[in-house]
């Protein structure tokens, strides 16, 4: 199986998904979703579960940052800013319902944009090949996810690219 996204240039996510992007929501934050491609999969794939994440924000908050979680998942092409334009999947829960921030559960179950505060910070899209769809509802937590994807792992694969801090 393998993941590729058109907003990766140069080994750097596109400005326009984080930080450095116009198109924010009323709070300020960036909100326009990555697109990724899947090819590949295993034939008897019936969903993808995908994550998000920032592992360089441990030294910054204490813990991996979780950007996107989505689960049952059925399009192998998944298109720029689908997070807000009805998508046809499950969105979790991300870090902005965490200690390090304030916004409720559900303000939380959406694409949240990259934006490393001290220097450039690699993000992971990791896509998970499952053999069902999940028994999961919006707003879900990443490590209810991992617990309902238990034995239905078919295959997994990752996009990395960095995204700038200033």
């Amino acid at each position: 199986m393998k993941v590729t996204s058109t907003g990766i240039r140069n080994g750097y996510w596109d400005d326009r998904f984080g930080k450095f992007s116009s198109d924010r929501a009323a709070d300020g934050k960036p909100v326009r979703s990555v697109p990724f491609s899947i090819t590949d999969a295993p034939e008897n794939t019936v969903s993808f579960a995908v994550v998000l994440d920032d592992p360089d924000a441990i030294p910054v908050c204490g813990f991996t940052w979780i950007h996107w979680t989505i689960c049952n998942l059925t399009d192998t092409e998944v298109p720029e800013d689908i997070s807000r334009n009805n998508p046809d999947f499950i969105q979790g829960c991300t870090s902005e319902h965490s200690v390090a921030s304030h916004e409720t559960r559900e303000e939380a179950s959406c694409y949240g944009g990259m934006a490393p505060p001290d220097q450039d910070h690699e993000y992971d899209l990791t896509v998970y090949a499952l053999d069902c769809k999940l028994d999961l509802q919006p707003g879900f937590y990443l490590n209810e996810m991992i617990h309902a994807m238990r034995g239905h792992v078919l295959d997994h694969a990752r996009v990395s690219a960095m995204y700038r801090a200033k």
